[in-house]
């Protein structure tokens, strides 16, 4: 047997883009594109693939999504674009008040005081019901195989396991009623299960068993809905039946703006995906034809970013909330007014007036024209650390997003959806498709989104080229990170203009990207994100 470092690499990969003409899914997680894949090569459509893929992946990228995650989806069926709102509520219970009262002056990432109804299980059932083809226990027999027979830990997830579970050893000596479930699941006697190690979690398979029995029902209003709250009564937490009932994912209209002659569409509020169009809104008037490795093109583009998530920041909520129009932040009028912000300098961000008068992400397509990007979170790697005994299922942590400002459109109230980090994307050119595409990690996915929309429009690359692309990324006030692989004489120039610069290694905190584009012939082109452990599954 021939001796190796499985974390040591010394040399760069080279990776070609993967066409198809019958079926493609694309995923951080080899498995979950071969299942997505496989699901295709059965029969079934590229809902159908998705759905089953969302039902692998907390098994087998757990350090980016779980049973109780939020998602959402953009769905190319039919001529058309649909937009499908899994993310969850807070509990009617939980208040500013109860979390000042715990002693914190913003909501944790830990513990129950962040966890929200997860909405991907309802989410999966309004998928498969509206556009899918197969039965829920075709789709998730895949993954509860791999539960049951276990599954080899892929590298990068290694390393955030690893991390996690310093953070939550830690969690568990403060409340070991609380966090010991996770211990108990996520690591051997303490330790973090290494890369290439084998996982099992048969419970996990139960409860995909439980689901695929009752639609999801019983997530919401049945077995499984009575174990997360019998655990929150028992724990501290504050979810009762009614909240799960209560709730149901929910169809939208997704929202667009026209950058050089493509439709960029992404999920309207409480998502931030409006980030990502009001930055394209604003570069779309500004001259990049000096190319892309060209200080003034990082300028105009982290410029032109930070100005919109100032603006994100500040007025995206959950719809029901917001008192600021998602067609004012999209107007061509307020472009124009932020626009003139951009100078050959840096500036310090601060929100405009639009009025007037941080996740795991995978998209599939079928030969038939079908195309979903689909994105799934628990926020914070494993998410809030709470872990249901007897399930498998681990909380997000989505609250940790809420204002305690009472000023604020986004302040923590029972019964509300905050603001989301995860946005999945979609592009299309003169009314036809190109393709689905996202690049997820927290506050980095809007900024990657318009990084590659930018590569693949003005500079014309392919979709792996276009995910290898060295990125940078906007971290507050005049701060920007910047790949190792960004020329230093541009980190210089940057510096010049007044950006605080630093340098990092290519790492997952810089994103994770899928693409398929849909060529007018109907050949399918795949690029998978070279700063994880994916591929792209191709027929």
């Amino acid at each position: 047997m021939p001796q190796f470092d499985p974390l040591k690499y010394a040399y760069v990969s080279h990776r070609n883009v993967v066409y198809a003409k019958k079926g493609m899914a694309c995923s951080t997680s080899p498995i979950a594109s071969q299942v997505g894949l496989d699901i295709l090569k059965s029969g079934g459509n590229a809902m159908d693939a998705a759905v089953a893929m969302a039902a692998t992946m907390p098994l087998t990228e757990p350090t980016g999504n779980g049973l109780g995650s939020d998602c959402f989806a953009l769905v190319w069926t039919g001529g058309k674009l649909y937009g499908l709102n899994g993310s969850g509520v807070a509990p009617k219970a939980l208040s500013a008040e109860v979390v000042r009262a715990a002693g914190y002056t913003a909501v944790p990432l830990d513990g129950w005081l962040p966890t929200m109804v997860p909405g991907a299980p309802s989410a999966w059932a309004e998928l498969r019901r509206r556009f899918g083809t197969k039965p829920m226990a075709e789709l998730m027999a895949p993954a509860m195989e791999y539960a049951r027979e276990g599954f080899c830990i892929p590298v990068n997830v290694y390393r955030q396991w690893k991390e996690e579970t310093v953070r939550f050893t830690a969690a568990a000596k403060r409340e070991p009623e609380v966090f010991g479930p996770w211990m108990e699941y996520f690591t051997k006697n303490g330790q973090p299960y290494g890369p290439g190690e084998t996982f099992r979690n048969p419970d996990y398979a139960k409860t995909l068993q439980s689901l695929a029995d009752t639609d999801c029902e019983s997530y919401y209003r049945g077995e499984i809905m009575e174990k997360i709250v019998a655990f929150s009564r028992k724990t501290g937490g504050f979810f009762t039946e009614r909240d799960f009932e209560d709730y149901r994912a929910g169809w939208v209209e997704p929202i667009t703006v026209n950058y050089r002659g493509y439709d960029v569409f992404e999920m309207p509020p409480n998502g931030h995906g409006i980030t990502a169009l009001m930055a394209l809104n604003l570069l779309k008037g500004l001259d990049l034809t000096g190319g892309k490795e060209c200080a003034d093109t990082y300028h105009k583009m982290i410029e032109a970013t930070k100005l919109a998530f100032v603006d994100a920041k500040r007025f995206v909520a959950d719809p029901r909330y917001m008192r600021t129009k998602v067609a004012d932040m999209l107007s061509e009028r307020y472009a124009a007014d932020r626009r003139r912000l951009i100078t050959d300098t840096a500036v310090y961000p601060e929100a405009g007036d639009p009025a007037c008068g941080g996740t795991v992400y995978f998209c599939t397509a079928d030969g038939q024209g079908n195309m979903v990007s689909f994105i799934q979170s628990n926020y914070h790697r494993f998410g809030s650390g709470v872990v249901i005994p007897g399930t498998g299922i681990t909380l997000q942590d989505r609250g940790a997003n809420f204002s305690l400002d009472p000023s604020s459109d986004n302040f923590l109230e029972g019964g509300k959806k905050s603001y989301h980090t995860i946005i999945p994307g979609f592009l299309a050119k003169d009314g036809q498709p190109i393709g689905p595409f996202g690049v997820m990690g927290g506050f980095m996915q809007p900024q990657g989104h318009v990084q590659v929309v930018v590569n693949t429009v003005d500079f014309h690359m392919n979709p792996q080229e276009s995910l290898d692309a060295p990125r940078f990324q906007w971290v507050g006030e005049k701060k920007v990170q910047l790949e190792r692989e960004v020329p230093a004489y541009i980190a210089q120039e940057l510096a010049v203009r007044g950006h605080q610069v630093e340098i990092v290694n290519s790492n997952l905190d810089m994103g994770r990207g899928q693409i398929i584009w849909r060529m007018s012939d109907g050949t399918l082109v795949g690029g998978t994100e070279p700063r994880a452990d994916g591929t792209v599954a191709a027929w």
